[in-house]
C-alpha cells in the first residue's frame, strides 16, 4: 500500500513538473519569415474574461527592421447581446528564444483586455497549422492560472487529417488535452459591422 501512494505521488508530482510554464517546449530554429500570412483559428482554449469568440482570422507580417506585428478579427459579444467583429492590431518584442514573442496589443474600446501577452509558438509546419500559447498568470505551483492558447491553420477549412495527431501531442505537451473548442467559420465578419482597435503608442 505504502508503494502505491509513494508511486501516485511521484506521478503527480511528475505531472506538475511536465505542467509548468517553464518548462513548456516551443518551436526549434523558429523562422517568423515563414510564419507569416494569414492563419485561420480553428481551435481555442480561451483564457478569463471576454476575448474573440469565432471566426477568428490573423494576418502576420514581418516589416523591414524585421519586427512582426499582426492584425486579427474576429466576432465578439459586447454588452451581454451586441454581436459584432472587432478589429485588433498587435506588435511583437524579440526576445532571446526566437519563437517566444511579448504580444502588445490593443482592445476594442475598454471592452477588450489591453495589455502584454506571451506569444509562444509552440509548433508549426508554416504551410498548414500552427500551435499558439500564452500564460497571463503563472500560479505559485509553477502551472499557468490564466492563459489561452489557439490551433491555427492556414486552410479555413481546418486541420488536415495528418496534422491531427501532431496537434493533439502538442496539446497534451502543454497539459491542454480537452480544453479546447472549435472555432468556427461561418462568414459572420464578412458582412457585419466591426470595431477598429485604435493602437495608443
Amino acid at each position: 500500500m505504502l508503494r502505491y501512494v509513494v508511486a501516485l505521488c511521484l506521478l503527480a508530482v511528475s505531472w506538475a513538473q511536465d505542467c509548468q510554464v517553464a518548462n513548456i517546449q516551443v518551436m526549434q530554429n523558429f523562422d517568423k519569415t515563414r510564419y507569416a500570412g494569414t492563419w485561420y483559428a480553428v481551435g481555442k482554449k480561451d483564457p478569463e474574461g471576454l476575448f474573440l469568440l469565432d471566426n477568428v482570422v490573423a494576418q502576420l507580417t514581418v516589416i523591414e527592421d524585421g519586427k512582426m506585428t499582426a492584425t486579427a478579427r474576429g466576432r465578439v459579444i459586447i454588452l451581454n447581446n451586441w454581436e459584432m467583429c472587432a478589429d485588433m492590431l498587435a506588435s511583437f518584442e524579440d526576445t532571446a528564444d526566437p519563437a517566444k514573442f511579448r504580444m502588445k496589443y490593443w482592445g476594442v474600446a475598454s471592452y477588450l483586455q489591453t495589455g502584454n501577452d506571451d506569444h509562444w509558438v509552440i509548433d508549426t509546419d508554416y504551410d498548414n497549422y500552427a500551435v499558439h500559447y500564452s500564460c497571463r498568470v503563472v500560479d505559485a505551483d509553477g502551472t499557468c492560472l490564466d492563459g489561452y492558447s489557439f490551433i491555427f491553420s492556414r486552410h479555413s477549412a481546418g486541420l488536415r487529417a495528418e496534422d491531427q495527431p501532431i496537434v493533439t501531442q502538442k496539446k497534451r505537451d502543454i497539459c491542454l488535452l480537452g480544453k479546447y473548442r472549435r472555432v468556427e467559420h461561418n462568414g459572420f465578419c464578412e458582412n457585419s459591422e466591426t470595431i477598429n482597435a485604435e493602437p495608443s503608442l
